[in-house]
């Protein structure tokens, strides 16, 4: 089977394989410059070859080709391979597709090639001609990251950030790296999310409870406040992007390994069949495929609770959210594929993103009316070393004004950006260069867990806001910070998000919000 899928993007690869490779000689128009080498890729502009001197990059306007592997410059057509997370190349990438070809004028028709493989044709509407093809290998996004580094994708679709071990070997084989802005990019929103039978009478659990419970120490429903039943155990794959991201960010914070009797399944929506169809089941699935299962809320020792939902994924205060990435090498795309890149982040992207059932990365503005019960927590939570006058600094500072639903966090134990902050850097530096904030206030504000001295909490957080202000103005490279506001405060531990007595809700207070006026 893999020496199958070898052969099948060796046939279909944009950027091909020293299978596809073959000499060609560019030629300046005068004849006095010749350049000889291997055709590695064409992108519709400029020629990629491997030569005596090493990869070099040729514009096509400039020079004359010859030899057999010279591509068709009068009808172009643009290749490019797209392999990775069949959650996301099911339907959120192809609902993409067709919401591109439908806003650029293109006729979009799909070819099954087989149960993984299928094949998207653009064509000209007034010409009928074909103007591009996406070829899409959709499986797992470990998958995705061995062709990426095989060079049979062009474009990998992952449910995880790239472990250092692959950021490195796509490093070492020239891609750069792909923790960069212009390397990754998050496409859309998910999140894990337990879930059950609707019959089943427990709606709530705490992650620590959740992680033994799929460790193998708590076994009975009644543990949990249930029936007297043995709890039966579904996850996705772990070869999958979302099964790997539930060994780091469930299983991981509590310092637990799997148990033996799970049952795993190639598809989220064979982990949401299974709970359904069994009373005393519990499993773990995308926040897009729940359906008819019920999702338990999350809860802890404080009495703080968290659901998934858009809100609470889009500004990740629900603590298991899911970045949905893609990731691209160190080369050109042809232009239609830059186009495509370019539409995936505007609004009409976004509209596609929430119809195909995932949640969008549209800014949204939650007025502090509708924040009421954060305000009550900090309140009821509020420890000695948060004074009152401290509270009350704060309900002023956000009077009159709305939380964005962007926040920033940061890698642990590091004034590193985490993948999903440094993509929100990005989304608020361009709407900051459209002009979208102008003659307006923007006030990025710290807040820390409750470990330590409270001032010293406070000036962790402030020292992170300003961070991200820093990091903002840099992006922004054309924005005109004359006309906005662009300021950082900190209240520390002031608004928790959750209860600081586990890895996960210490992780959920230390953020940066973004609120406006």
């Amino acid at each position: 089977m893999a020496l199958l899928r070898a052969a099948i993007f060796a046939a279909l690869s944009f950027w091909g394989t020293v299978l596809l490779a073959q000499d060609v000689t560019l030629t300046s128009p005068d004849g006095q410059v010749e350049l000889s080498g291997t055709l590695l890729g064409f992108d519709g502009e400029f020629y990629r070859i491997e030569t005596v001197y090493g990869e070099l990059t040729v514009d096509g306007s400039g020079v004359l080709c010859d030899g057999p592997a010279c591509p068709n410059l009068q009808d172009f057509v643009a290749e490019i391979s797209v392999s990775g997370s069949s959650t996301m190349g099911a339907v959120l990438m192809p609902a993409l597709i067709e919401g591109f070809a439908l806003r650029n004028n293109y006729e979009a028709e799909r070819e099954e090639i087989d149960a993984r493989n299928f094949v998207y044709e653009l064509a000209d509407t007034e010409t009928g001609k074909p103007v591009a093809r996406f070829f899409f290998h959709v499986s797992t996004t470990d998958e995705g990251f061995a062709d990426l580094l095989a060079n049979d994708a062009d474009i990998v679709m992952a449910l995880r950030e790239i472990r250092p071990d692959e950021r490195q070997l796509a490093r070492d084989a020239g891609m750069g790296d792909m923790t960069q802005a212009n390397r990754s990019r998050v496409l859309a929103l998910d999140a894990m999310v337990p879930i059950v039978a609707p019959s089943n009478p427990v709606d709530r659990v705490s992650p620590q409870d959740l992680a033994a419970v799929f460790a193998g120490t708590i076994t009975n429903w009644a543990d949990l406040g249930g029936a007297n039943a043995p709890i039966s155990l579904h996850l996705p794959d772990a070869r999958t992007g979302l099964g790997q991201s539930v060994e780091d960010d469930v299983m991981g914070p509590a310092r637990s390994n799997f148990a033996d009797v799970i049952t795993r399944h190639d598809r989220g929506l064979d982990v949401v069949n299974a709970v359904l169809a069994d009373p005393f089941a519990i499993g773990i699935a995308s926040y897009a495929d729940t359906g008819n299962a019920r999702a338990l809320t999350l809860t802890g020792s404080c009495g703080f609770s968290l659901s998934a939902g858009r809100e609470t994924i889009k500004t990740e205060d629900y603590p298991l959210t899911a970045p949905m990435f893609l990731y691209l090498p160190a080369r050109r795309l042809p232009k239609i594929g830059r186009e495509f890149l370019t539409f995936t982040r505007g609004p009409s992207a976004q509209v596609v993103i929430r119809r195909a059932g995932f949640v969008d990365q549209a800014p949204e503005e939650v007025s502090i009316n509708d924040q009421g019960y954060r305000f009550a927590n900090a309140v009821t939570s509020a420890g000695p070393e948060i004074s009152l006058e401290e509270l009350q600094r704060m309900t002023r500072t956000f009077y009159g004004m709305a939380r964005l639903t962007t926040s920033f966090r940061f890698e642990a134990g590091s004034v590193r950006l985490d993948a999903q902050s440094r993509s929100n850097v990005q989304q608020l530096a361009r709407a900051m260069e459209q002009g979208k904030y102008d003659a307006r206030q923007v006030l990025l504000v710290g807040f820390s867990d409750g470990d330590g001295p409270a001032s010293a909490n406070r000036d962790i957080a402030l020292r992170r806001a300003d961070a991200v202000r820093r990091a903002v103005v840099a992006a922004a490279e054309t924005a005109n910070f004359d006309r906005i506001e662009l300021v950082v405060d900190a209240f520390g531990e002031a608004l928790p998000m959750a209860c600081d007595d586990s890895a996960w809700g210490r992780k959920a207070n230390r953020r940066v919000e973004v609120w406006v006026r």
